[in-house]
């Protein structure tokens, strides 16, 4: 998996309630990590793997991105 697609996927885990994808997709663009577009990018990529389903992740999703912040902690 892409590193980005691995930070957005974390993001999405530690995405506060009341913010949607599109909130963390401009954070992301913000903090110059991706821009916009490739945001939106990864996102379709994320749902057609599985791990997003409508504007949440799914058990999959929530696995592989725990999976993902134990690799970072290394």
């Amino acid at each position: 998996m892409d590193i980005n697609k691995k930070v957005l996927l974390l993001a999405i885990y530690k995405k506060e309630e009341d913010e949607t994808l599109n909130d963390v997709i401009k954070k992301m663009d913000n903090s110059k990590v991706f821009s916009l577009k490739e945001g939106k990018k990864y996102i379709k990529e994320l749902r057609k793997d599985s791990f997003i389903k409508e504007d949440y992740l799914t058990m999959l999703g929530v696995s592989k991105a725990k999976e993902v912040e134990l690799e970072f902690k290394i």
